[in-house]
C-alpha cells in the first residue's frame, strides 16, 4: 500500500513538474506587461541634412535638385535665406543650400527646411568661442 501511494505521490509530483513551465509560459504571454511604443521623438531638425550647390530650381514642379538628389518642396517646408523667411523663387543655380529631408512613402525626398547661403553668425551661435 505504501509503494502505491508513494508512485502516486511520485507521479503527481513528475506531472506537476513537467506541467509547470507549459503553464508559466502561458501566464507569460498572456499576462505579460505590455511594451508600449516609444513616443516618436520630435527633433528641430526634422529629418535629414543635405548641403551642397543648387543644380536646378523648378518653381511650376515645386522642386529643388542638389548634386543627385531632387527635393520635393511643400507649404510646410521652412525656407530661410540670411536667416530671413525665404521663398524658392529667392535661390539660384549655383549658391550653396543646406537643409533636411525625410522621404515619403513612395520614396520621395521631402524637404522639412531650406536656407539658401552660407550659415550666419546667427545659426551658428550655439558653438564655442574662446574669448580671452
Amino acid at each position: 500500500m505504501k509503494k502505491l501511494i508513494l508512485s502516486g505521490f511520485a507521479g503527481m509530483l513528475a506531472i506537476a513538474l513537467v506541467g509547470t513551465p507549459v503553464a508559466l509560459r502561458a501566464q507569460d504571454s498572456t499576462n505579460a506587461p505590455v511594451k508600449k511604443a516609444a513616443p516618436a521623438k520630435k527633433t528641430s531638425n526634422n529629418g535629414i541634412p543635405f548641403h551642397g550647390n543648387i543644380k536646378a530650381i523648378d518653381n511650376n514642379a515645386k522642386t529643388l535638385s542638389v548634386g543627385k538628389e531632387t527635393f520635393q518642396i511643400t507649404s510646410e517646408t521652412k525656407i530661410t535665406k540670411q536667416s530671413k523667411p525665404a521663398t524658392l523663387a529667392d535661390g539660384a543655380v549655383g549658391d550653396m543650400v543646406a537643409g533636411q529631408y525625410h522621404k515619403d512613402a513612395d520614396g520621395k525626398l521631402i524637404a522639412t527646411s531650406i536656407r539658401f547661403g552660407p550659415k550666419t553668425p546667427t545659426e551658428s551661435s550655439n558653438t564655442k568661442t574662446n574669448k580671452p
